[in-house]
């Protein structure tokens, strides 16, 4: 014990400094968004080939576990044919027309380190950009949405998880197509909240919450939770809508990297609307 405060005493000044820049850095990582990401980015080589080493040690003791996962993710493959397809009928007869035009790309990865109790989550993968993998693609896996690529080096990416204060992504509610927003409240990592659906709008507890396709980043119908409750502020005329995620952030292994393989298509056709739309 006397060692400790002699030691203590000693190197205090040290101690009081390493305090306070790691206190700063913490600030500076959690006050925007762009600052997260480039930290983020800029410690991404460092810290993942350490918690890839780590991932690939625990691993050993779920190899059943992860067999079983591996097994329905390809079970998901097959059932997501139809989803990775465009219909593309022109009406047209000729021999070498095809009906479907591949629209999505899947690419697998594994989760090398992962968060779910702070207010920003984030998560690292074992693929970057030498795997094909780029910024805002999207990442599920067979239960559901899991997140957004926000920041990509050669060997792993940053993931921003639909935990995370910055995650904006559009739901609808599959019984009646009605269109809202998915938020998290920061709370508890089982639970998100859907918001701007109409209060006359009949809906259920057990009512199920899947994306809308209205993006570039994520196929339509991907799972995203059931509702669990609903209500109306006063003075309010939408719902608030908690809902149970139907990915468990906290079991993550494997994940599906989504690549859209017409978003420059699509963004370039948006672009060139731009100054039609203003007329």
């Amino acid at each position: 014990m006397r060692n400790i405060l002699v030691f203590l005493i000693r190197y205090h000044f040290l101690l009081l400094f390493l305090l306070l820049e790691i206190f700063s850095v913490t600030l500076l990582v959690n006050s925007t968004y762009y600052q997260s990401s480039a930290i983020l980015k800029a410690g991404s080589r460092v810290t993942g080939s350490f918690y890839n080493s780590i991932s690939n040690a625990t691993d050993y003791l779920k190899l059943r576990t992860t067999n079983e996962h591996l097994a329905n993710e390809n079970a998901l493959l097959r059932q997501m044919k139809g989803v990775s397809f465009l219909k593309n009928d022109t009406s047209s007869f000729w021999i070498n027309d095809t009906l479907y035009k591949q629209q999505y790309k899947y690419i697998v990865a594994k989760v090398v380190l992962n968060t779910v109790g702070k207010r920003n989550n984030y998560i690292m993968l074992d693929k970057g950009s030498r795997s094909g993998i780029q910024k805002d693609m999207a990442v599920i896996t067979s239960n559901g949405i899991v997140g957004t690529v926000v920041t990509v080096s050669e060997n792993f990416s940053w993931v921003m998880s639909m935990l995370n204060k910055h995650t904006r992504i559009s739901g609808r509610i599959m019984k009646n197509n009605q269109m809202g927003t998915i938020v998290w409240n920061g709370i508890d990592h089982l639970y998100g909240t859907l918001t701007d659906i109409p209060a006359h709008v009949k809906i259920s507890k057990g009512d199920t919450i899947v994306s809308s396709g209205y993006s570039y980043i994520f196929p339509a119908g991907l799972m995203i939770g059931t509702i669990t409750d609903f209500r109306v502020e006063q003075g309010e005329h939408f719902y608030t809508i908690p809902f149970r995620f139907s990915v468990d952030f906290n079991a993550l292994q494997y994940v599906y990297v989504v690549k859209n393989l017409m978003k420059d298509e699509q963004e370039s056709l948006e672009k060139s609307m731009e100054g039609v739309k203003d007329e």
